[in-house]
C-alpha cells in the first residue's frame, strides 16, 4: 500500500483527492498538512509540515505558490518525492524546483488529467502531419466566469507543444483584433471563451484546403485532476531522483 501525505488536505481538490483515496485498493492518505480547518478528514491532520512527521511514501500538492518553498524543503529533509499540482509558480521557483529535482524525485505538469496529457501527446503526432500540408493551426478554450487568466495554462501547453514538435518555428497570436491582415502560415492562434461554470474545455483546430480536423477534450469535474493526481503518485512513489511529468505516467501505463 502507497502511503501518501496531501499538502493542502482541505482545500477543494484536496478533499476531492481524500474521497478518491477511501476507497483505493492500492494507495492510502496517512495525513495531511492545511493550515486552515475544514474538511471532513479521516487522517490526521497538521497545520505545518514542520509538524508532520508521518512516514509516507509521496506527497501531492494542491496548496499555493507561497508554501511550495517549504513543501521543496520538507521533501529534500525527508527524501520524500512530491506530485507538485500547485500552478502559478514563478521563474525563481521554477529554477528551485528544476536543482530541487536532482535530489528527490518531482512530478509537475500543466495539467494533471490523464485525457488532457494523452490529448498533447495526440496533437504533436497531429502536427508532426498536417502542419507540413498546409493546415492553419488554431486552439479555442472555454472555462467558468471566475477564472482571471487567458489564454488557460493548458491551451498555452497544447501550443507549446505543437510548436515543439514542429521545431519552434510558430508564434504565438493572442488578438486579432488590433491589426488588419491575413492569417500568416507560421502562427498558432489563441481564444478565449469564459463564461457561466464551464470547467475546461479545449479544442485543437487543423484548417486545410476543403477540409477541417478539430480534436476536443472536455472536462465535466475537477475529479479528473485529482484521478491524474492520485494516478501520479503511485507512478512517482520509489522512483529515483529527477523532474517528470504526466507523460512519463501515460508511457508507464
Amino acid at each position: 500500500m502507497i502511503k501518501i501525505i496531501m499538502h493542502g488536505c482541505n482545500g477543494k481538490m484536496g478533499q476531492i483527492i481524500a474521497g478518491l483515496l477511501a476507497n483505493d485498493d492500492e494507495a492510502t492518505l496517512v495525513a495531511g498538512v492545511d493550515p486552515y480547518d475544514g474538511g471532513n478528514n479521516l487522517f490526521p491532520v497538521f497545520k505545518t509540515l514542520a509538524e508532520c512527521q508521518v512516514d509516507a511514501d509521496v506527497i501531492i500538492d494542491f496548496s499555493n505558490a507561497g508554501a511550495i518553498d517549504g513543501l521543496l524543503d520538507y521533501c529534500v529533509g525527508r527524501s520524500i518525492p512530491c506530485v507538485l499540482c500547485t500552478t502559478g509558480l514563478t521563474a525563481v521557483l521554477m529554477e528551485r524546483l528544476q536543482n530541487v529535482s536532482s535530489q528527490v524525485a518531482i512530478l509537475k505538469s500543466a495539467n494533471m488529467s490523464l485525457g488532457i496529457n494523452l490529448f498533447l501527446k495526440m496533437m504533436k503526432e497531429a502536427a508532426a502531419v498536417l502542419a507540413p500540408a498546409g493546415f492553419d493551426i488554431e486552439i479555442v478554450e472555454k472555462h467558468h466566469n471566475q477564472k482571471v487568466d487567458a489564454p488557460s495554462g493548458t491551451a498555452l501547453a497544447l501550443g507549446e507543444s505543437i510548436n515543439a514538435e514542429l521545431g519552434q518555428g510558430y508564434s504565438f497570436v493572442y488578438d486579432r483584433s488590433q491589426v488588419r491582415e491575413k492569417r500568416g502560415t507560421k502562427e498558432i492562434g489563441f481564444a478565449a471563451v469564459r463564461g457561466g461554470t464551464i470547467v475546461g474545455e479545449h479544442d485543437v483546430i487543423f484548417a486545410g484546403a476543403d477540409e477541417v480536423i478539430t480534436f476536443s477534450h472536455a472536462a465535466h469535474s475537477k475529479a479528473i485532476f485529482g484521478k491524474g493526481a492520485v494516478q501520479a503518485a503511485k507512478f512517482l512513489a520509489g522512483k529515483p531522483a529527477g523532474l517528470y511529468n504526466m507523460s512519463d505516467v501515460i508511457d508507464a501505463v
